[in-house]
């Protein structure tokens, strides 16, 4: 075997792997013994085909087979007794020339890989950012305040229809009569809301249940009838509200408090009230964290003005998916993939210059953290601990949910190892200007 490497432009090299009967011979013949002994042709018994006949029908695709995975296996090899660290994968080159599997004996594969750039970049207190916080006013905190009471209200009786209420309605096309529907103008958009603001029992309209009940499921359940049947409904129908309900907040009292806090250690309005702020700075928290990792990226990939080859990662990702995208799709993308992508690259380099981990306790806190707000947001701030560590286990077991999970974890490790290093200023500004910096940064 032969391997050869040529330099290419753009931080790329092609590796030349001539395999010879030498290299393959041994591999070709057991796996045409593997197909003799499988084969089922008429006249023969299993396992007595001749060689001749199995070598006429398979032989070509075999050679091929084995030839290719040899050169691959080989590419692999090469990369790393040298040292060679490379980008995506290695890849078959535009470059590769024709096989004669029928009358040729030395096949040369061509491969491509993108080289990885050498990361050369000092941090020191000289390299300074801006950590933005949001300024809490007195509206996020009554927001935030009655979108948490909320989870606890009850629905009352309403006479007029003013903002986000639940209707009761009755639905007829002259074939359908559907009473006691539910129309939730909480999970409307505005537009969608402006024809019953202001209505009252007894109100009449005509609406489109394609449009009222945005999927099939939901209209199947309004209508009491299984999802394959829809199509032949007429989705125009006259609703009348036949009761208006909204929620009311409940009463900060004692029952209130055991409902929304058993453990007990919230049991008095002013202990609620620091709650509310506590919970609006953790999540504000958050946000800013969020904004400064973005930030921090943009400023390292900078820095670092790393060489990506380019022109192989556009082939690579072409490659691996396999046509699923055109090349003028990768290009009008590119650029996004380009900075995630070195980001990455840069996290990985502080990861292990800097020996950073993430342990398994670390990672089962941060999926019973996931699962907790998932189930607060279905009404249940409050799960038992048993469900959320059952919750979080089936998180990390699924294969790509737990490895986002890590990401995430380590994503924060590189982002507290490189603010150590620097020099980093806290800036209050309001909750408009750091939603325009996000925008802007993403």
């Amino acid at each position: 075997m032969n391997i050869v490497r040529e330099q290419r432009s753009e931080n790329s090299s092609l590796l030349k792997i001539t395999v010879t009967p030498a290299d393959y011979g041994q591999e070709v013949e057991k796996a045409l013994r593997d197909y003799r002994r499988k084969a089922n042709i008429p006249g023969f018994r299993p396992g007595m085909v001749p060689m001749g006949i199995i070598k006429k029908m398979y032989g070509k695709g075999v050679l091929a087979e084995q030839s290719y995975r040899l050169a691959s296996h080989s590419a692999f090899e090469y990369l790393q007794k040298e040292g060679i660290d490379f980008l995506g994968d290695v890849i078959p080159s535009e470059e590769q020339g024709d096989f004669d599997f029928e009358n040729g004996t030395d096949f040369e594969f061509v491969f491509e890989f993108g080289e990885a750039p050498e990361i050369k970049l000092e941090l020191s207190a000289a390299d300074s950012l801006t950590y933005d916080t949001i300024a809490v006013d007195e509206k996020m905190r009554g927001d935030y305040r009655s979108n948490y009471l909320r989870r606890f209200g009850r629905l009352v009786d309403a006479e007029e229809v003013t903002s986000d209420e639940a209707l009761s309605v009755t639905l007829d096309n002259g074939e359908m009569n559907i009473a006691d529907a539910y129309v939730g103008l909480i999970s409307m958009s505005e537009e969608e809301r402006k024809p019953f603001i202001g209505q009252k029992v007894g109100f009449k309209t005509t609406v489109n249940v394609n449009d009222l009940y945005k999927t099939a499921a939901q209209r199947a359940a309004i209508l009491q009838v299984k999802e394959e049947e829809l199509e032949g409904i007429n989705p125009e129908f006259t609703l009348e509200i036949t009761k208006i309900r909204r929620f009311a907040e409940p009463e900060l009292n004692e029952e209130f408090f055991k409902m929304a806090f058993p453990a007990g250690n919230i049991t008095t309005t002013e202990e609620f009230e620091a709650f509310i702020d506590a919970q609006i700075s953790s999540e504000l928290r958050r946000e800013s964290d969020y904004l400064f990792t973005l930030r921090l990226r943009d400023y390292l990939v900078e820095k670092a003005a790393l060489k990506m080859p380019e022109a192989f990662l556009k082939r690579w990702l072409y490659t691996i998916n396999e046509g699923k995208f055109s090349m003028e799709e990768i290009e009008k993308d590119f650029d996004q993939f380009l900075r995630m992508f070195t980001w990455n690259y840069l996290q990985k380099h502080f990861i292990k210059q800097d020996n950073l981990s993430v342990t398994k306790e670390e990672a089962e806190a941060e999926a019973r953290a996931l699962a907790a707000a998932q189930f607060a947001q279905y009404g249940m701030p409050s799960a038992p601990e048993e469900m959320l560590a059952g919750y979080a286990k089936q998180i990390l077991e699924n294969k790509e949910q737990g490895q986002k999970i890590y990401e995430k974890l380590y994503e924060v490790k590189v982002v507290e190892d490189v603010k150590s290093k620097i020099t980093v200023t806290e800036k209050a500004v309001s909750s408009d200007d750091f939603a325009r910096m996000a925008s802007e940064l993403r």
